[in-house]
């Protein structure tokens, strides 16, 4: 079963010509947890509702975190 996080995070600025999230990630405003999809995309409209995610000093992030839907388990699980 795949979990889903649904993150509100702060816009930067851009340095240099692209954003490298793995370096230099965007900070964390607010994580939440979901376990379906539906879910978190409702939270995510929830978000998108916001003052500054509308005016863009905001983002909204949906990240599948866990095992895939239809993954193979290995070892007996």
């Amino acid at each position: 079963m795949t979990r889903f996080l649904v993150v509100l995070t702060d816009v930067r600025p851009v340095e240099g010509e692209v954003r490298d999230e793995r370096r230099d990630p965007e900070r964390r405003r607010q994580v939440v947890g979901a376990s379906s999809r539906e879910a978190a995309d409702r939270i995510a409209g929830a978000f998108m509702a916001l003052g500054m995610v509308r005016a863009g000093r905001q983002r909204v992030k949906v990240i599948a975190v866990g095992r895939r839907h239809g993954a193979v388990s290995v070892g007996g699980d």
